[in-house]
């Protein structure tokens, strides 16, 4: 599964947000040099994130944008599935009774995509902004998963 350019410079605008507010306005101009996102796909994203609630704006001289949550009441999964982006590893539209086959059938690896899809919502729905603003984030994995090693173990049990 792969997720967007939508949902990823969402998630990435609202950190910056969340780290560089100090109780201010944030100006998208200066979001937009940070993250070297494109000034207006942060406007169309903020639109989208401020009619959702997750921000609310201030007009004038020194406006811009601040959380409308706080840190800690603002999950990656809602930021994600306010920009409209679906959380989903299966190629069948879920709103269909059919599947994704050329017969209309659900493929074999159907319940084993649509689980990925449910354990990544579970994950994002489980991290907060300040989750990331304060480095919280590695869980109970600790490290990325490295294939030379699982390739070696694999090699040595199939020696034994």
């Amino acid at each position: 599964m792969r997720l967007s350019t939508k949902g990823r410079y969402a998630v990435m605008a609202m950190v910056d947000l969340a780290m560089h507010s100090e109780g201010r306005p944030v100006a998208l101009a200066a979001i937009a040099e940070r993250q070297d996102i494109s000034l207006s796909y942060l406007e169309q994203l903020f639109a989208r994130l401020k009619r959702n609630a997750l921000v609310k704006s201030v007009r004038g001289p020194g406006g811009g944008y601040l959380l409308a949550r706080g840190t800690d009441g603002t999950r990656i999964s809602d930021i994600i599935l306010a920009v409209d982006e679906p959380i989903r590893a299966t190629r069948c539209d879920p709103q269909s009774p059919h599947g994704c086959t050329k017969t209309k059938m659900r493929c074999v690896t159907h319940d084993l995509w649509s689980e990925l899809s449910n354990q990544i919502h579970l994950f994002l729905s489980s991290v907060t902004l300040a989750d990331v603003c304060e480095r919280r984030i590695l869980g109970a994995s600790g490290r990325l998963y490295d294939t030379t090693q699982a390739l070696g173990d694999a090699a040595r049990t199939a020696a034994e």
